[in-house]
């Protein structure tokens, strides 16, 4: 097929130049993209289940009351100022959406294939919808934290504060990561398909690296200042900060804030390296 003599007929679709060029405008010129695909990964994730969106509430329910059962009535952790109970279930729905939305995203690109190799679009927004789909899950548990709240502030054991205000910034921090981890691991995971299998590991390992289930307070101060550069750290301590009144850490909240900029330059440093060569190794 012979090419228009007229050159300003010809479009050339290529990714930018920049290597941390997140494409603001192709991403708003394709946002019913990023809609429609995340909307389908919500749907998938519960398609042909008993009991559907009821896994959203089942599971961080149970495991905070077996977490709630080994680490409070067993080993005795007990929280400072905050019934253990709420204390583990606010760290884990945090946790929770973390460990899905990683683990779906870093499969996202590799489970796209005809999507990706066969028509243009910004490729960032397959992990990014794979990412947000688990918000949906994250709105449930809330739910039912919110109950939680609810039942210990009738007790007297919780009494919420303007600081409650602040919990949206925490759970935003952790959605950042979330994006910048899931990117990063679905860019290697299209060239090393090692990711799949080492993944699911390493993020067990960062789950009993983070407090989730045990306030920092119990570890030596060697132990916390090494835990501190654990982004999860500072947004579990400032979420739960905000939830039930308590002071700010404020230098651990800037260290995550600092190391999530970080891990969002380097993912998107990776995947802009490897986009060109995505729909040949896929």
């Amino acid at each position: 097929m012979s090419l228009p003599e007229n050159k300003d007929q010809i479009t050339e679709i290529k990714p930018a130049g920049a290597w941390l060029s997140l494409d603001l405008k192709d991403f708003w010129t394709y946002r019913e993209l990023l809609y429609f695909l995340t909307w389908r990964d919500v749907k998938v994730r519960y398609k042909q289940t008993a009991i559907g969106v009821v896994w959203a509430v089942l599971q961080p329910v149970l495991t905070t009351a077996i977490f709630t059962l080994i680490f409070a009535t067993v080993a005795r952790f007990e929280s400072e100022t905050v019934p253990y109970p709420l204390f583990a279930l606010s760290g884990f729905l945090v946790w929770l959406f973390v460990f899905n939305s990683v683990t779906f995203a870093s499969n996202s690109l590799v489970g796209n294939t005809n999507l990706v190799t066969k028509i243009y679009f910004p490729r960032l927004i397959v992990p990014v919808s794979a990412t947000l789909s688990g918000l949906f899950d994250l709105l449930f548990s809330f739910a039912v934290l919110a109950l939680m709240m609810v039942y210990y502030a009738s007790k007297g054991a919780v009494a919420p504060t303007p600081q409650i205000f602040f919990a949206p910034l925490f759970v935003l921090m952790a959605i950042l990561l979330t994006v910048s981890l899931g990117t990063l691991f679905a860019a290697l995971n299209v060239r090393f398909r090692d990711v799949k299998f080492a993944l699911p590991f390493a993020l067990q390992v960062w789950m009993f690296m983070s407090p989730i289930f045990y306030p920092p307070g119990i570890l030596s101060e060697k132990a916390r200042f090494v835990l501190s550069f654990n982004p999860l750290t500072g947004i579990l301590q400032g979420f739960r900060a905000a939830l039930f009144g308590e002071r700010f850490d404020w230098p651990v909240i800037g260290i995550a804030a600092v190391v999530i900029a970080f891990l969002s330059a380097l993912a998107l440093f990776v995947f802009k390296r490897m986009e060109d060569d995505f729909a040949d190794l896929i």
